[in-house]
């Protein structure tokens, strides 16, 4: 699937009960992420380890949306094997859809051409607000995700979406002290610093924007962020 396709408005039987993607996902951002089979060991891993750091997505607003070609009864019955296994407590944070038919799959393009009839590969969508495809992952049935390149990239996505820079190589956000960078201002002074204030995210050049007490008022979100030319 490429980039800014729109995602159709499936609807889907999930362990939380039917949903209809739009709908459900409402303007949020969205992770969609499928697994080849349940009661596997990479793809049990990946749930637990997604469900563990579900608040670090919530807090960036997207919500998590499971995937796997089995029953919704087998899905709730491996959930509690994940509960057990990486010790989570009250309801599990995100449904999975149940895809026996596989059409989800197929209409989502999360099969693998080598193998037409293999369950499904280890897909990743981060799907927009506006419910186009933003970012794409698409990993063999040999391979586990790494979750935190996953943070990364959806800070990137959506620092890119309302700022006009793009990020080098391994860039993360990072919060720098106000102190810092009054003492690094040669190096910062060449870049542009994404910084945030009550809330708002404010972009400026300090070369234009010279460094004052008033920036003490505000925590340098980035640091390093090349503006698009």
């Amino acid at each position: 699937m490429r980039l800014g396709t729109p995602i159709p408005n499936f609807t889907a039987d999930t362990t939380t009960g039917k949903i209809k993607f739009y709908e459900w996902a409402g303007t949020s951002w969205v992770m969609l992420f499928s697994h080849p089979a349940d009661f596997t060991p990479v793809c049990t891993t990946e749930l637990g380890h997604i469900a563990g750091k579900a608040q670090e997505f919530f807090r960036r607003g997207v919500m998590l949306l499971g995937h796997s070609s089995d029953s919704v009864a087998r899905h709730r019955a491996w959930i509690e094997d994940i509960r057990s296994q990486y010790n989570i407590t009250g309801q599990f944070p995100y449904p999975v859809i149940g895809d026996e038919s596989r059409i989800i799959a197929e209409q989502l393009d999360m099969t693998d051409m080598r193998d037409p009839e293999s369950r499904g590969v280890r897909v990743v969508y981060i799907i927009g607000p506006d419910k186009t495809l933003r970012l794409s992952m698409l990993y063999p049935e040999s391979t586990g995700r790494n979750v935190d390149e996953v943070l990364r990239v959806i800070d990137s996505l959506q620092l890119a979406n309302t700022t006009p820079v793009v990020t080098p190589v391994d860039w993360r956000v990072k919060i720098i002290p106000t102190r810092s960078v009054y003492c690094n201002f040669e190096l910062f002074s060449k870049c542009q610093l994404i910084c945030r204030r009550w809330g708002k995210m404010y972009c400026f050049n300090p070369t234009f924007f010279p460094l004052t007490k008033h920036v003490c008022f505000l925590e340098v979100y980035a640091v390093l962020i090349f503006p698009v030319d």
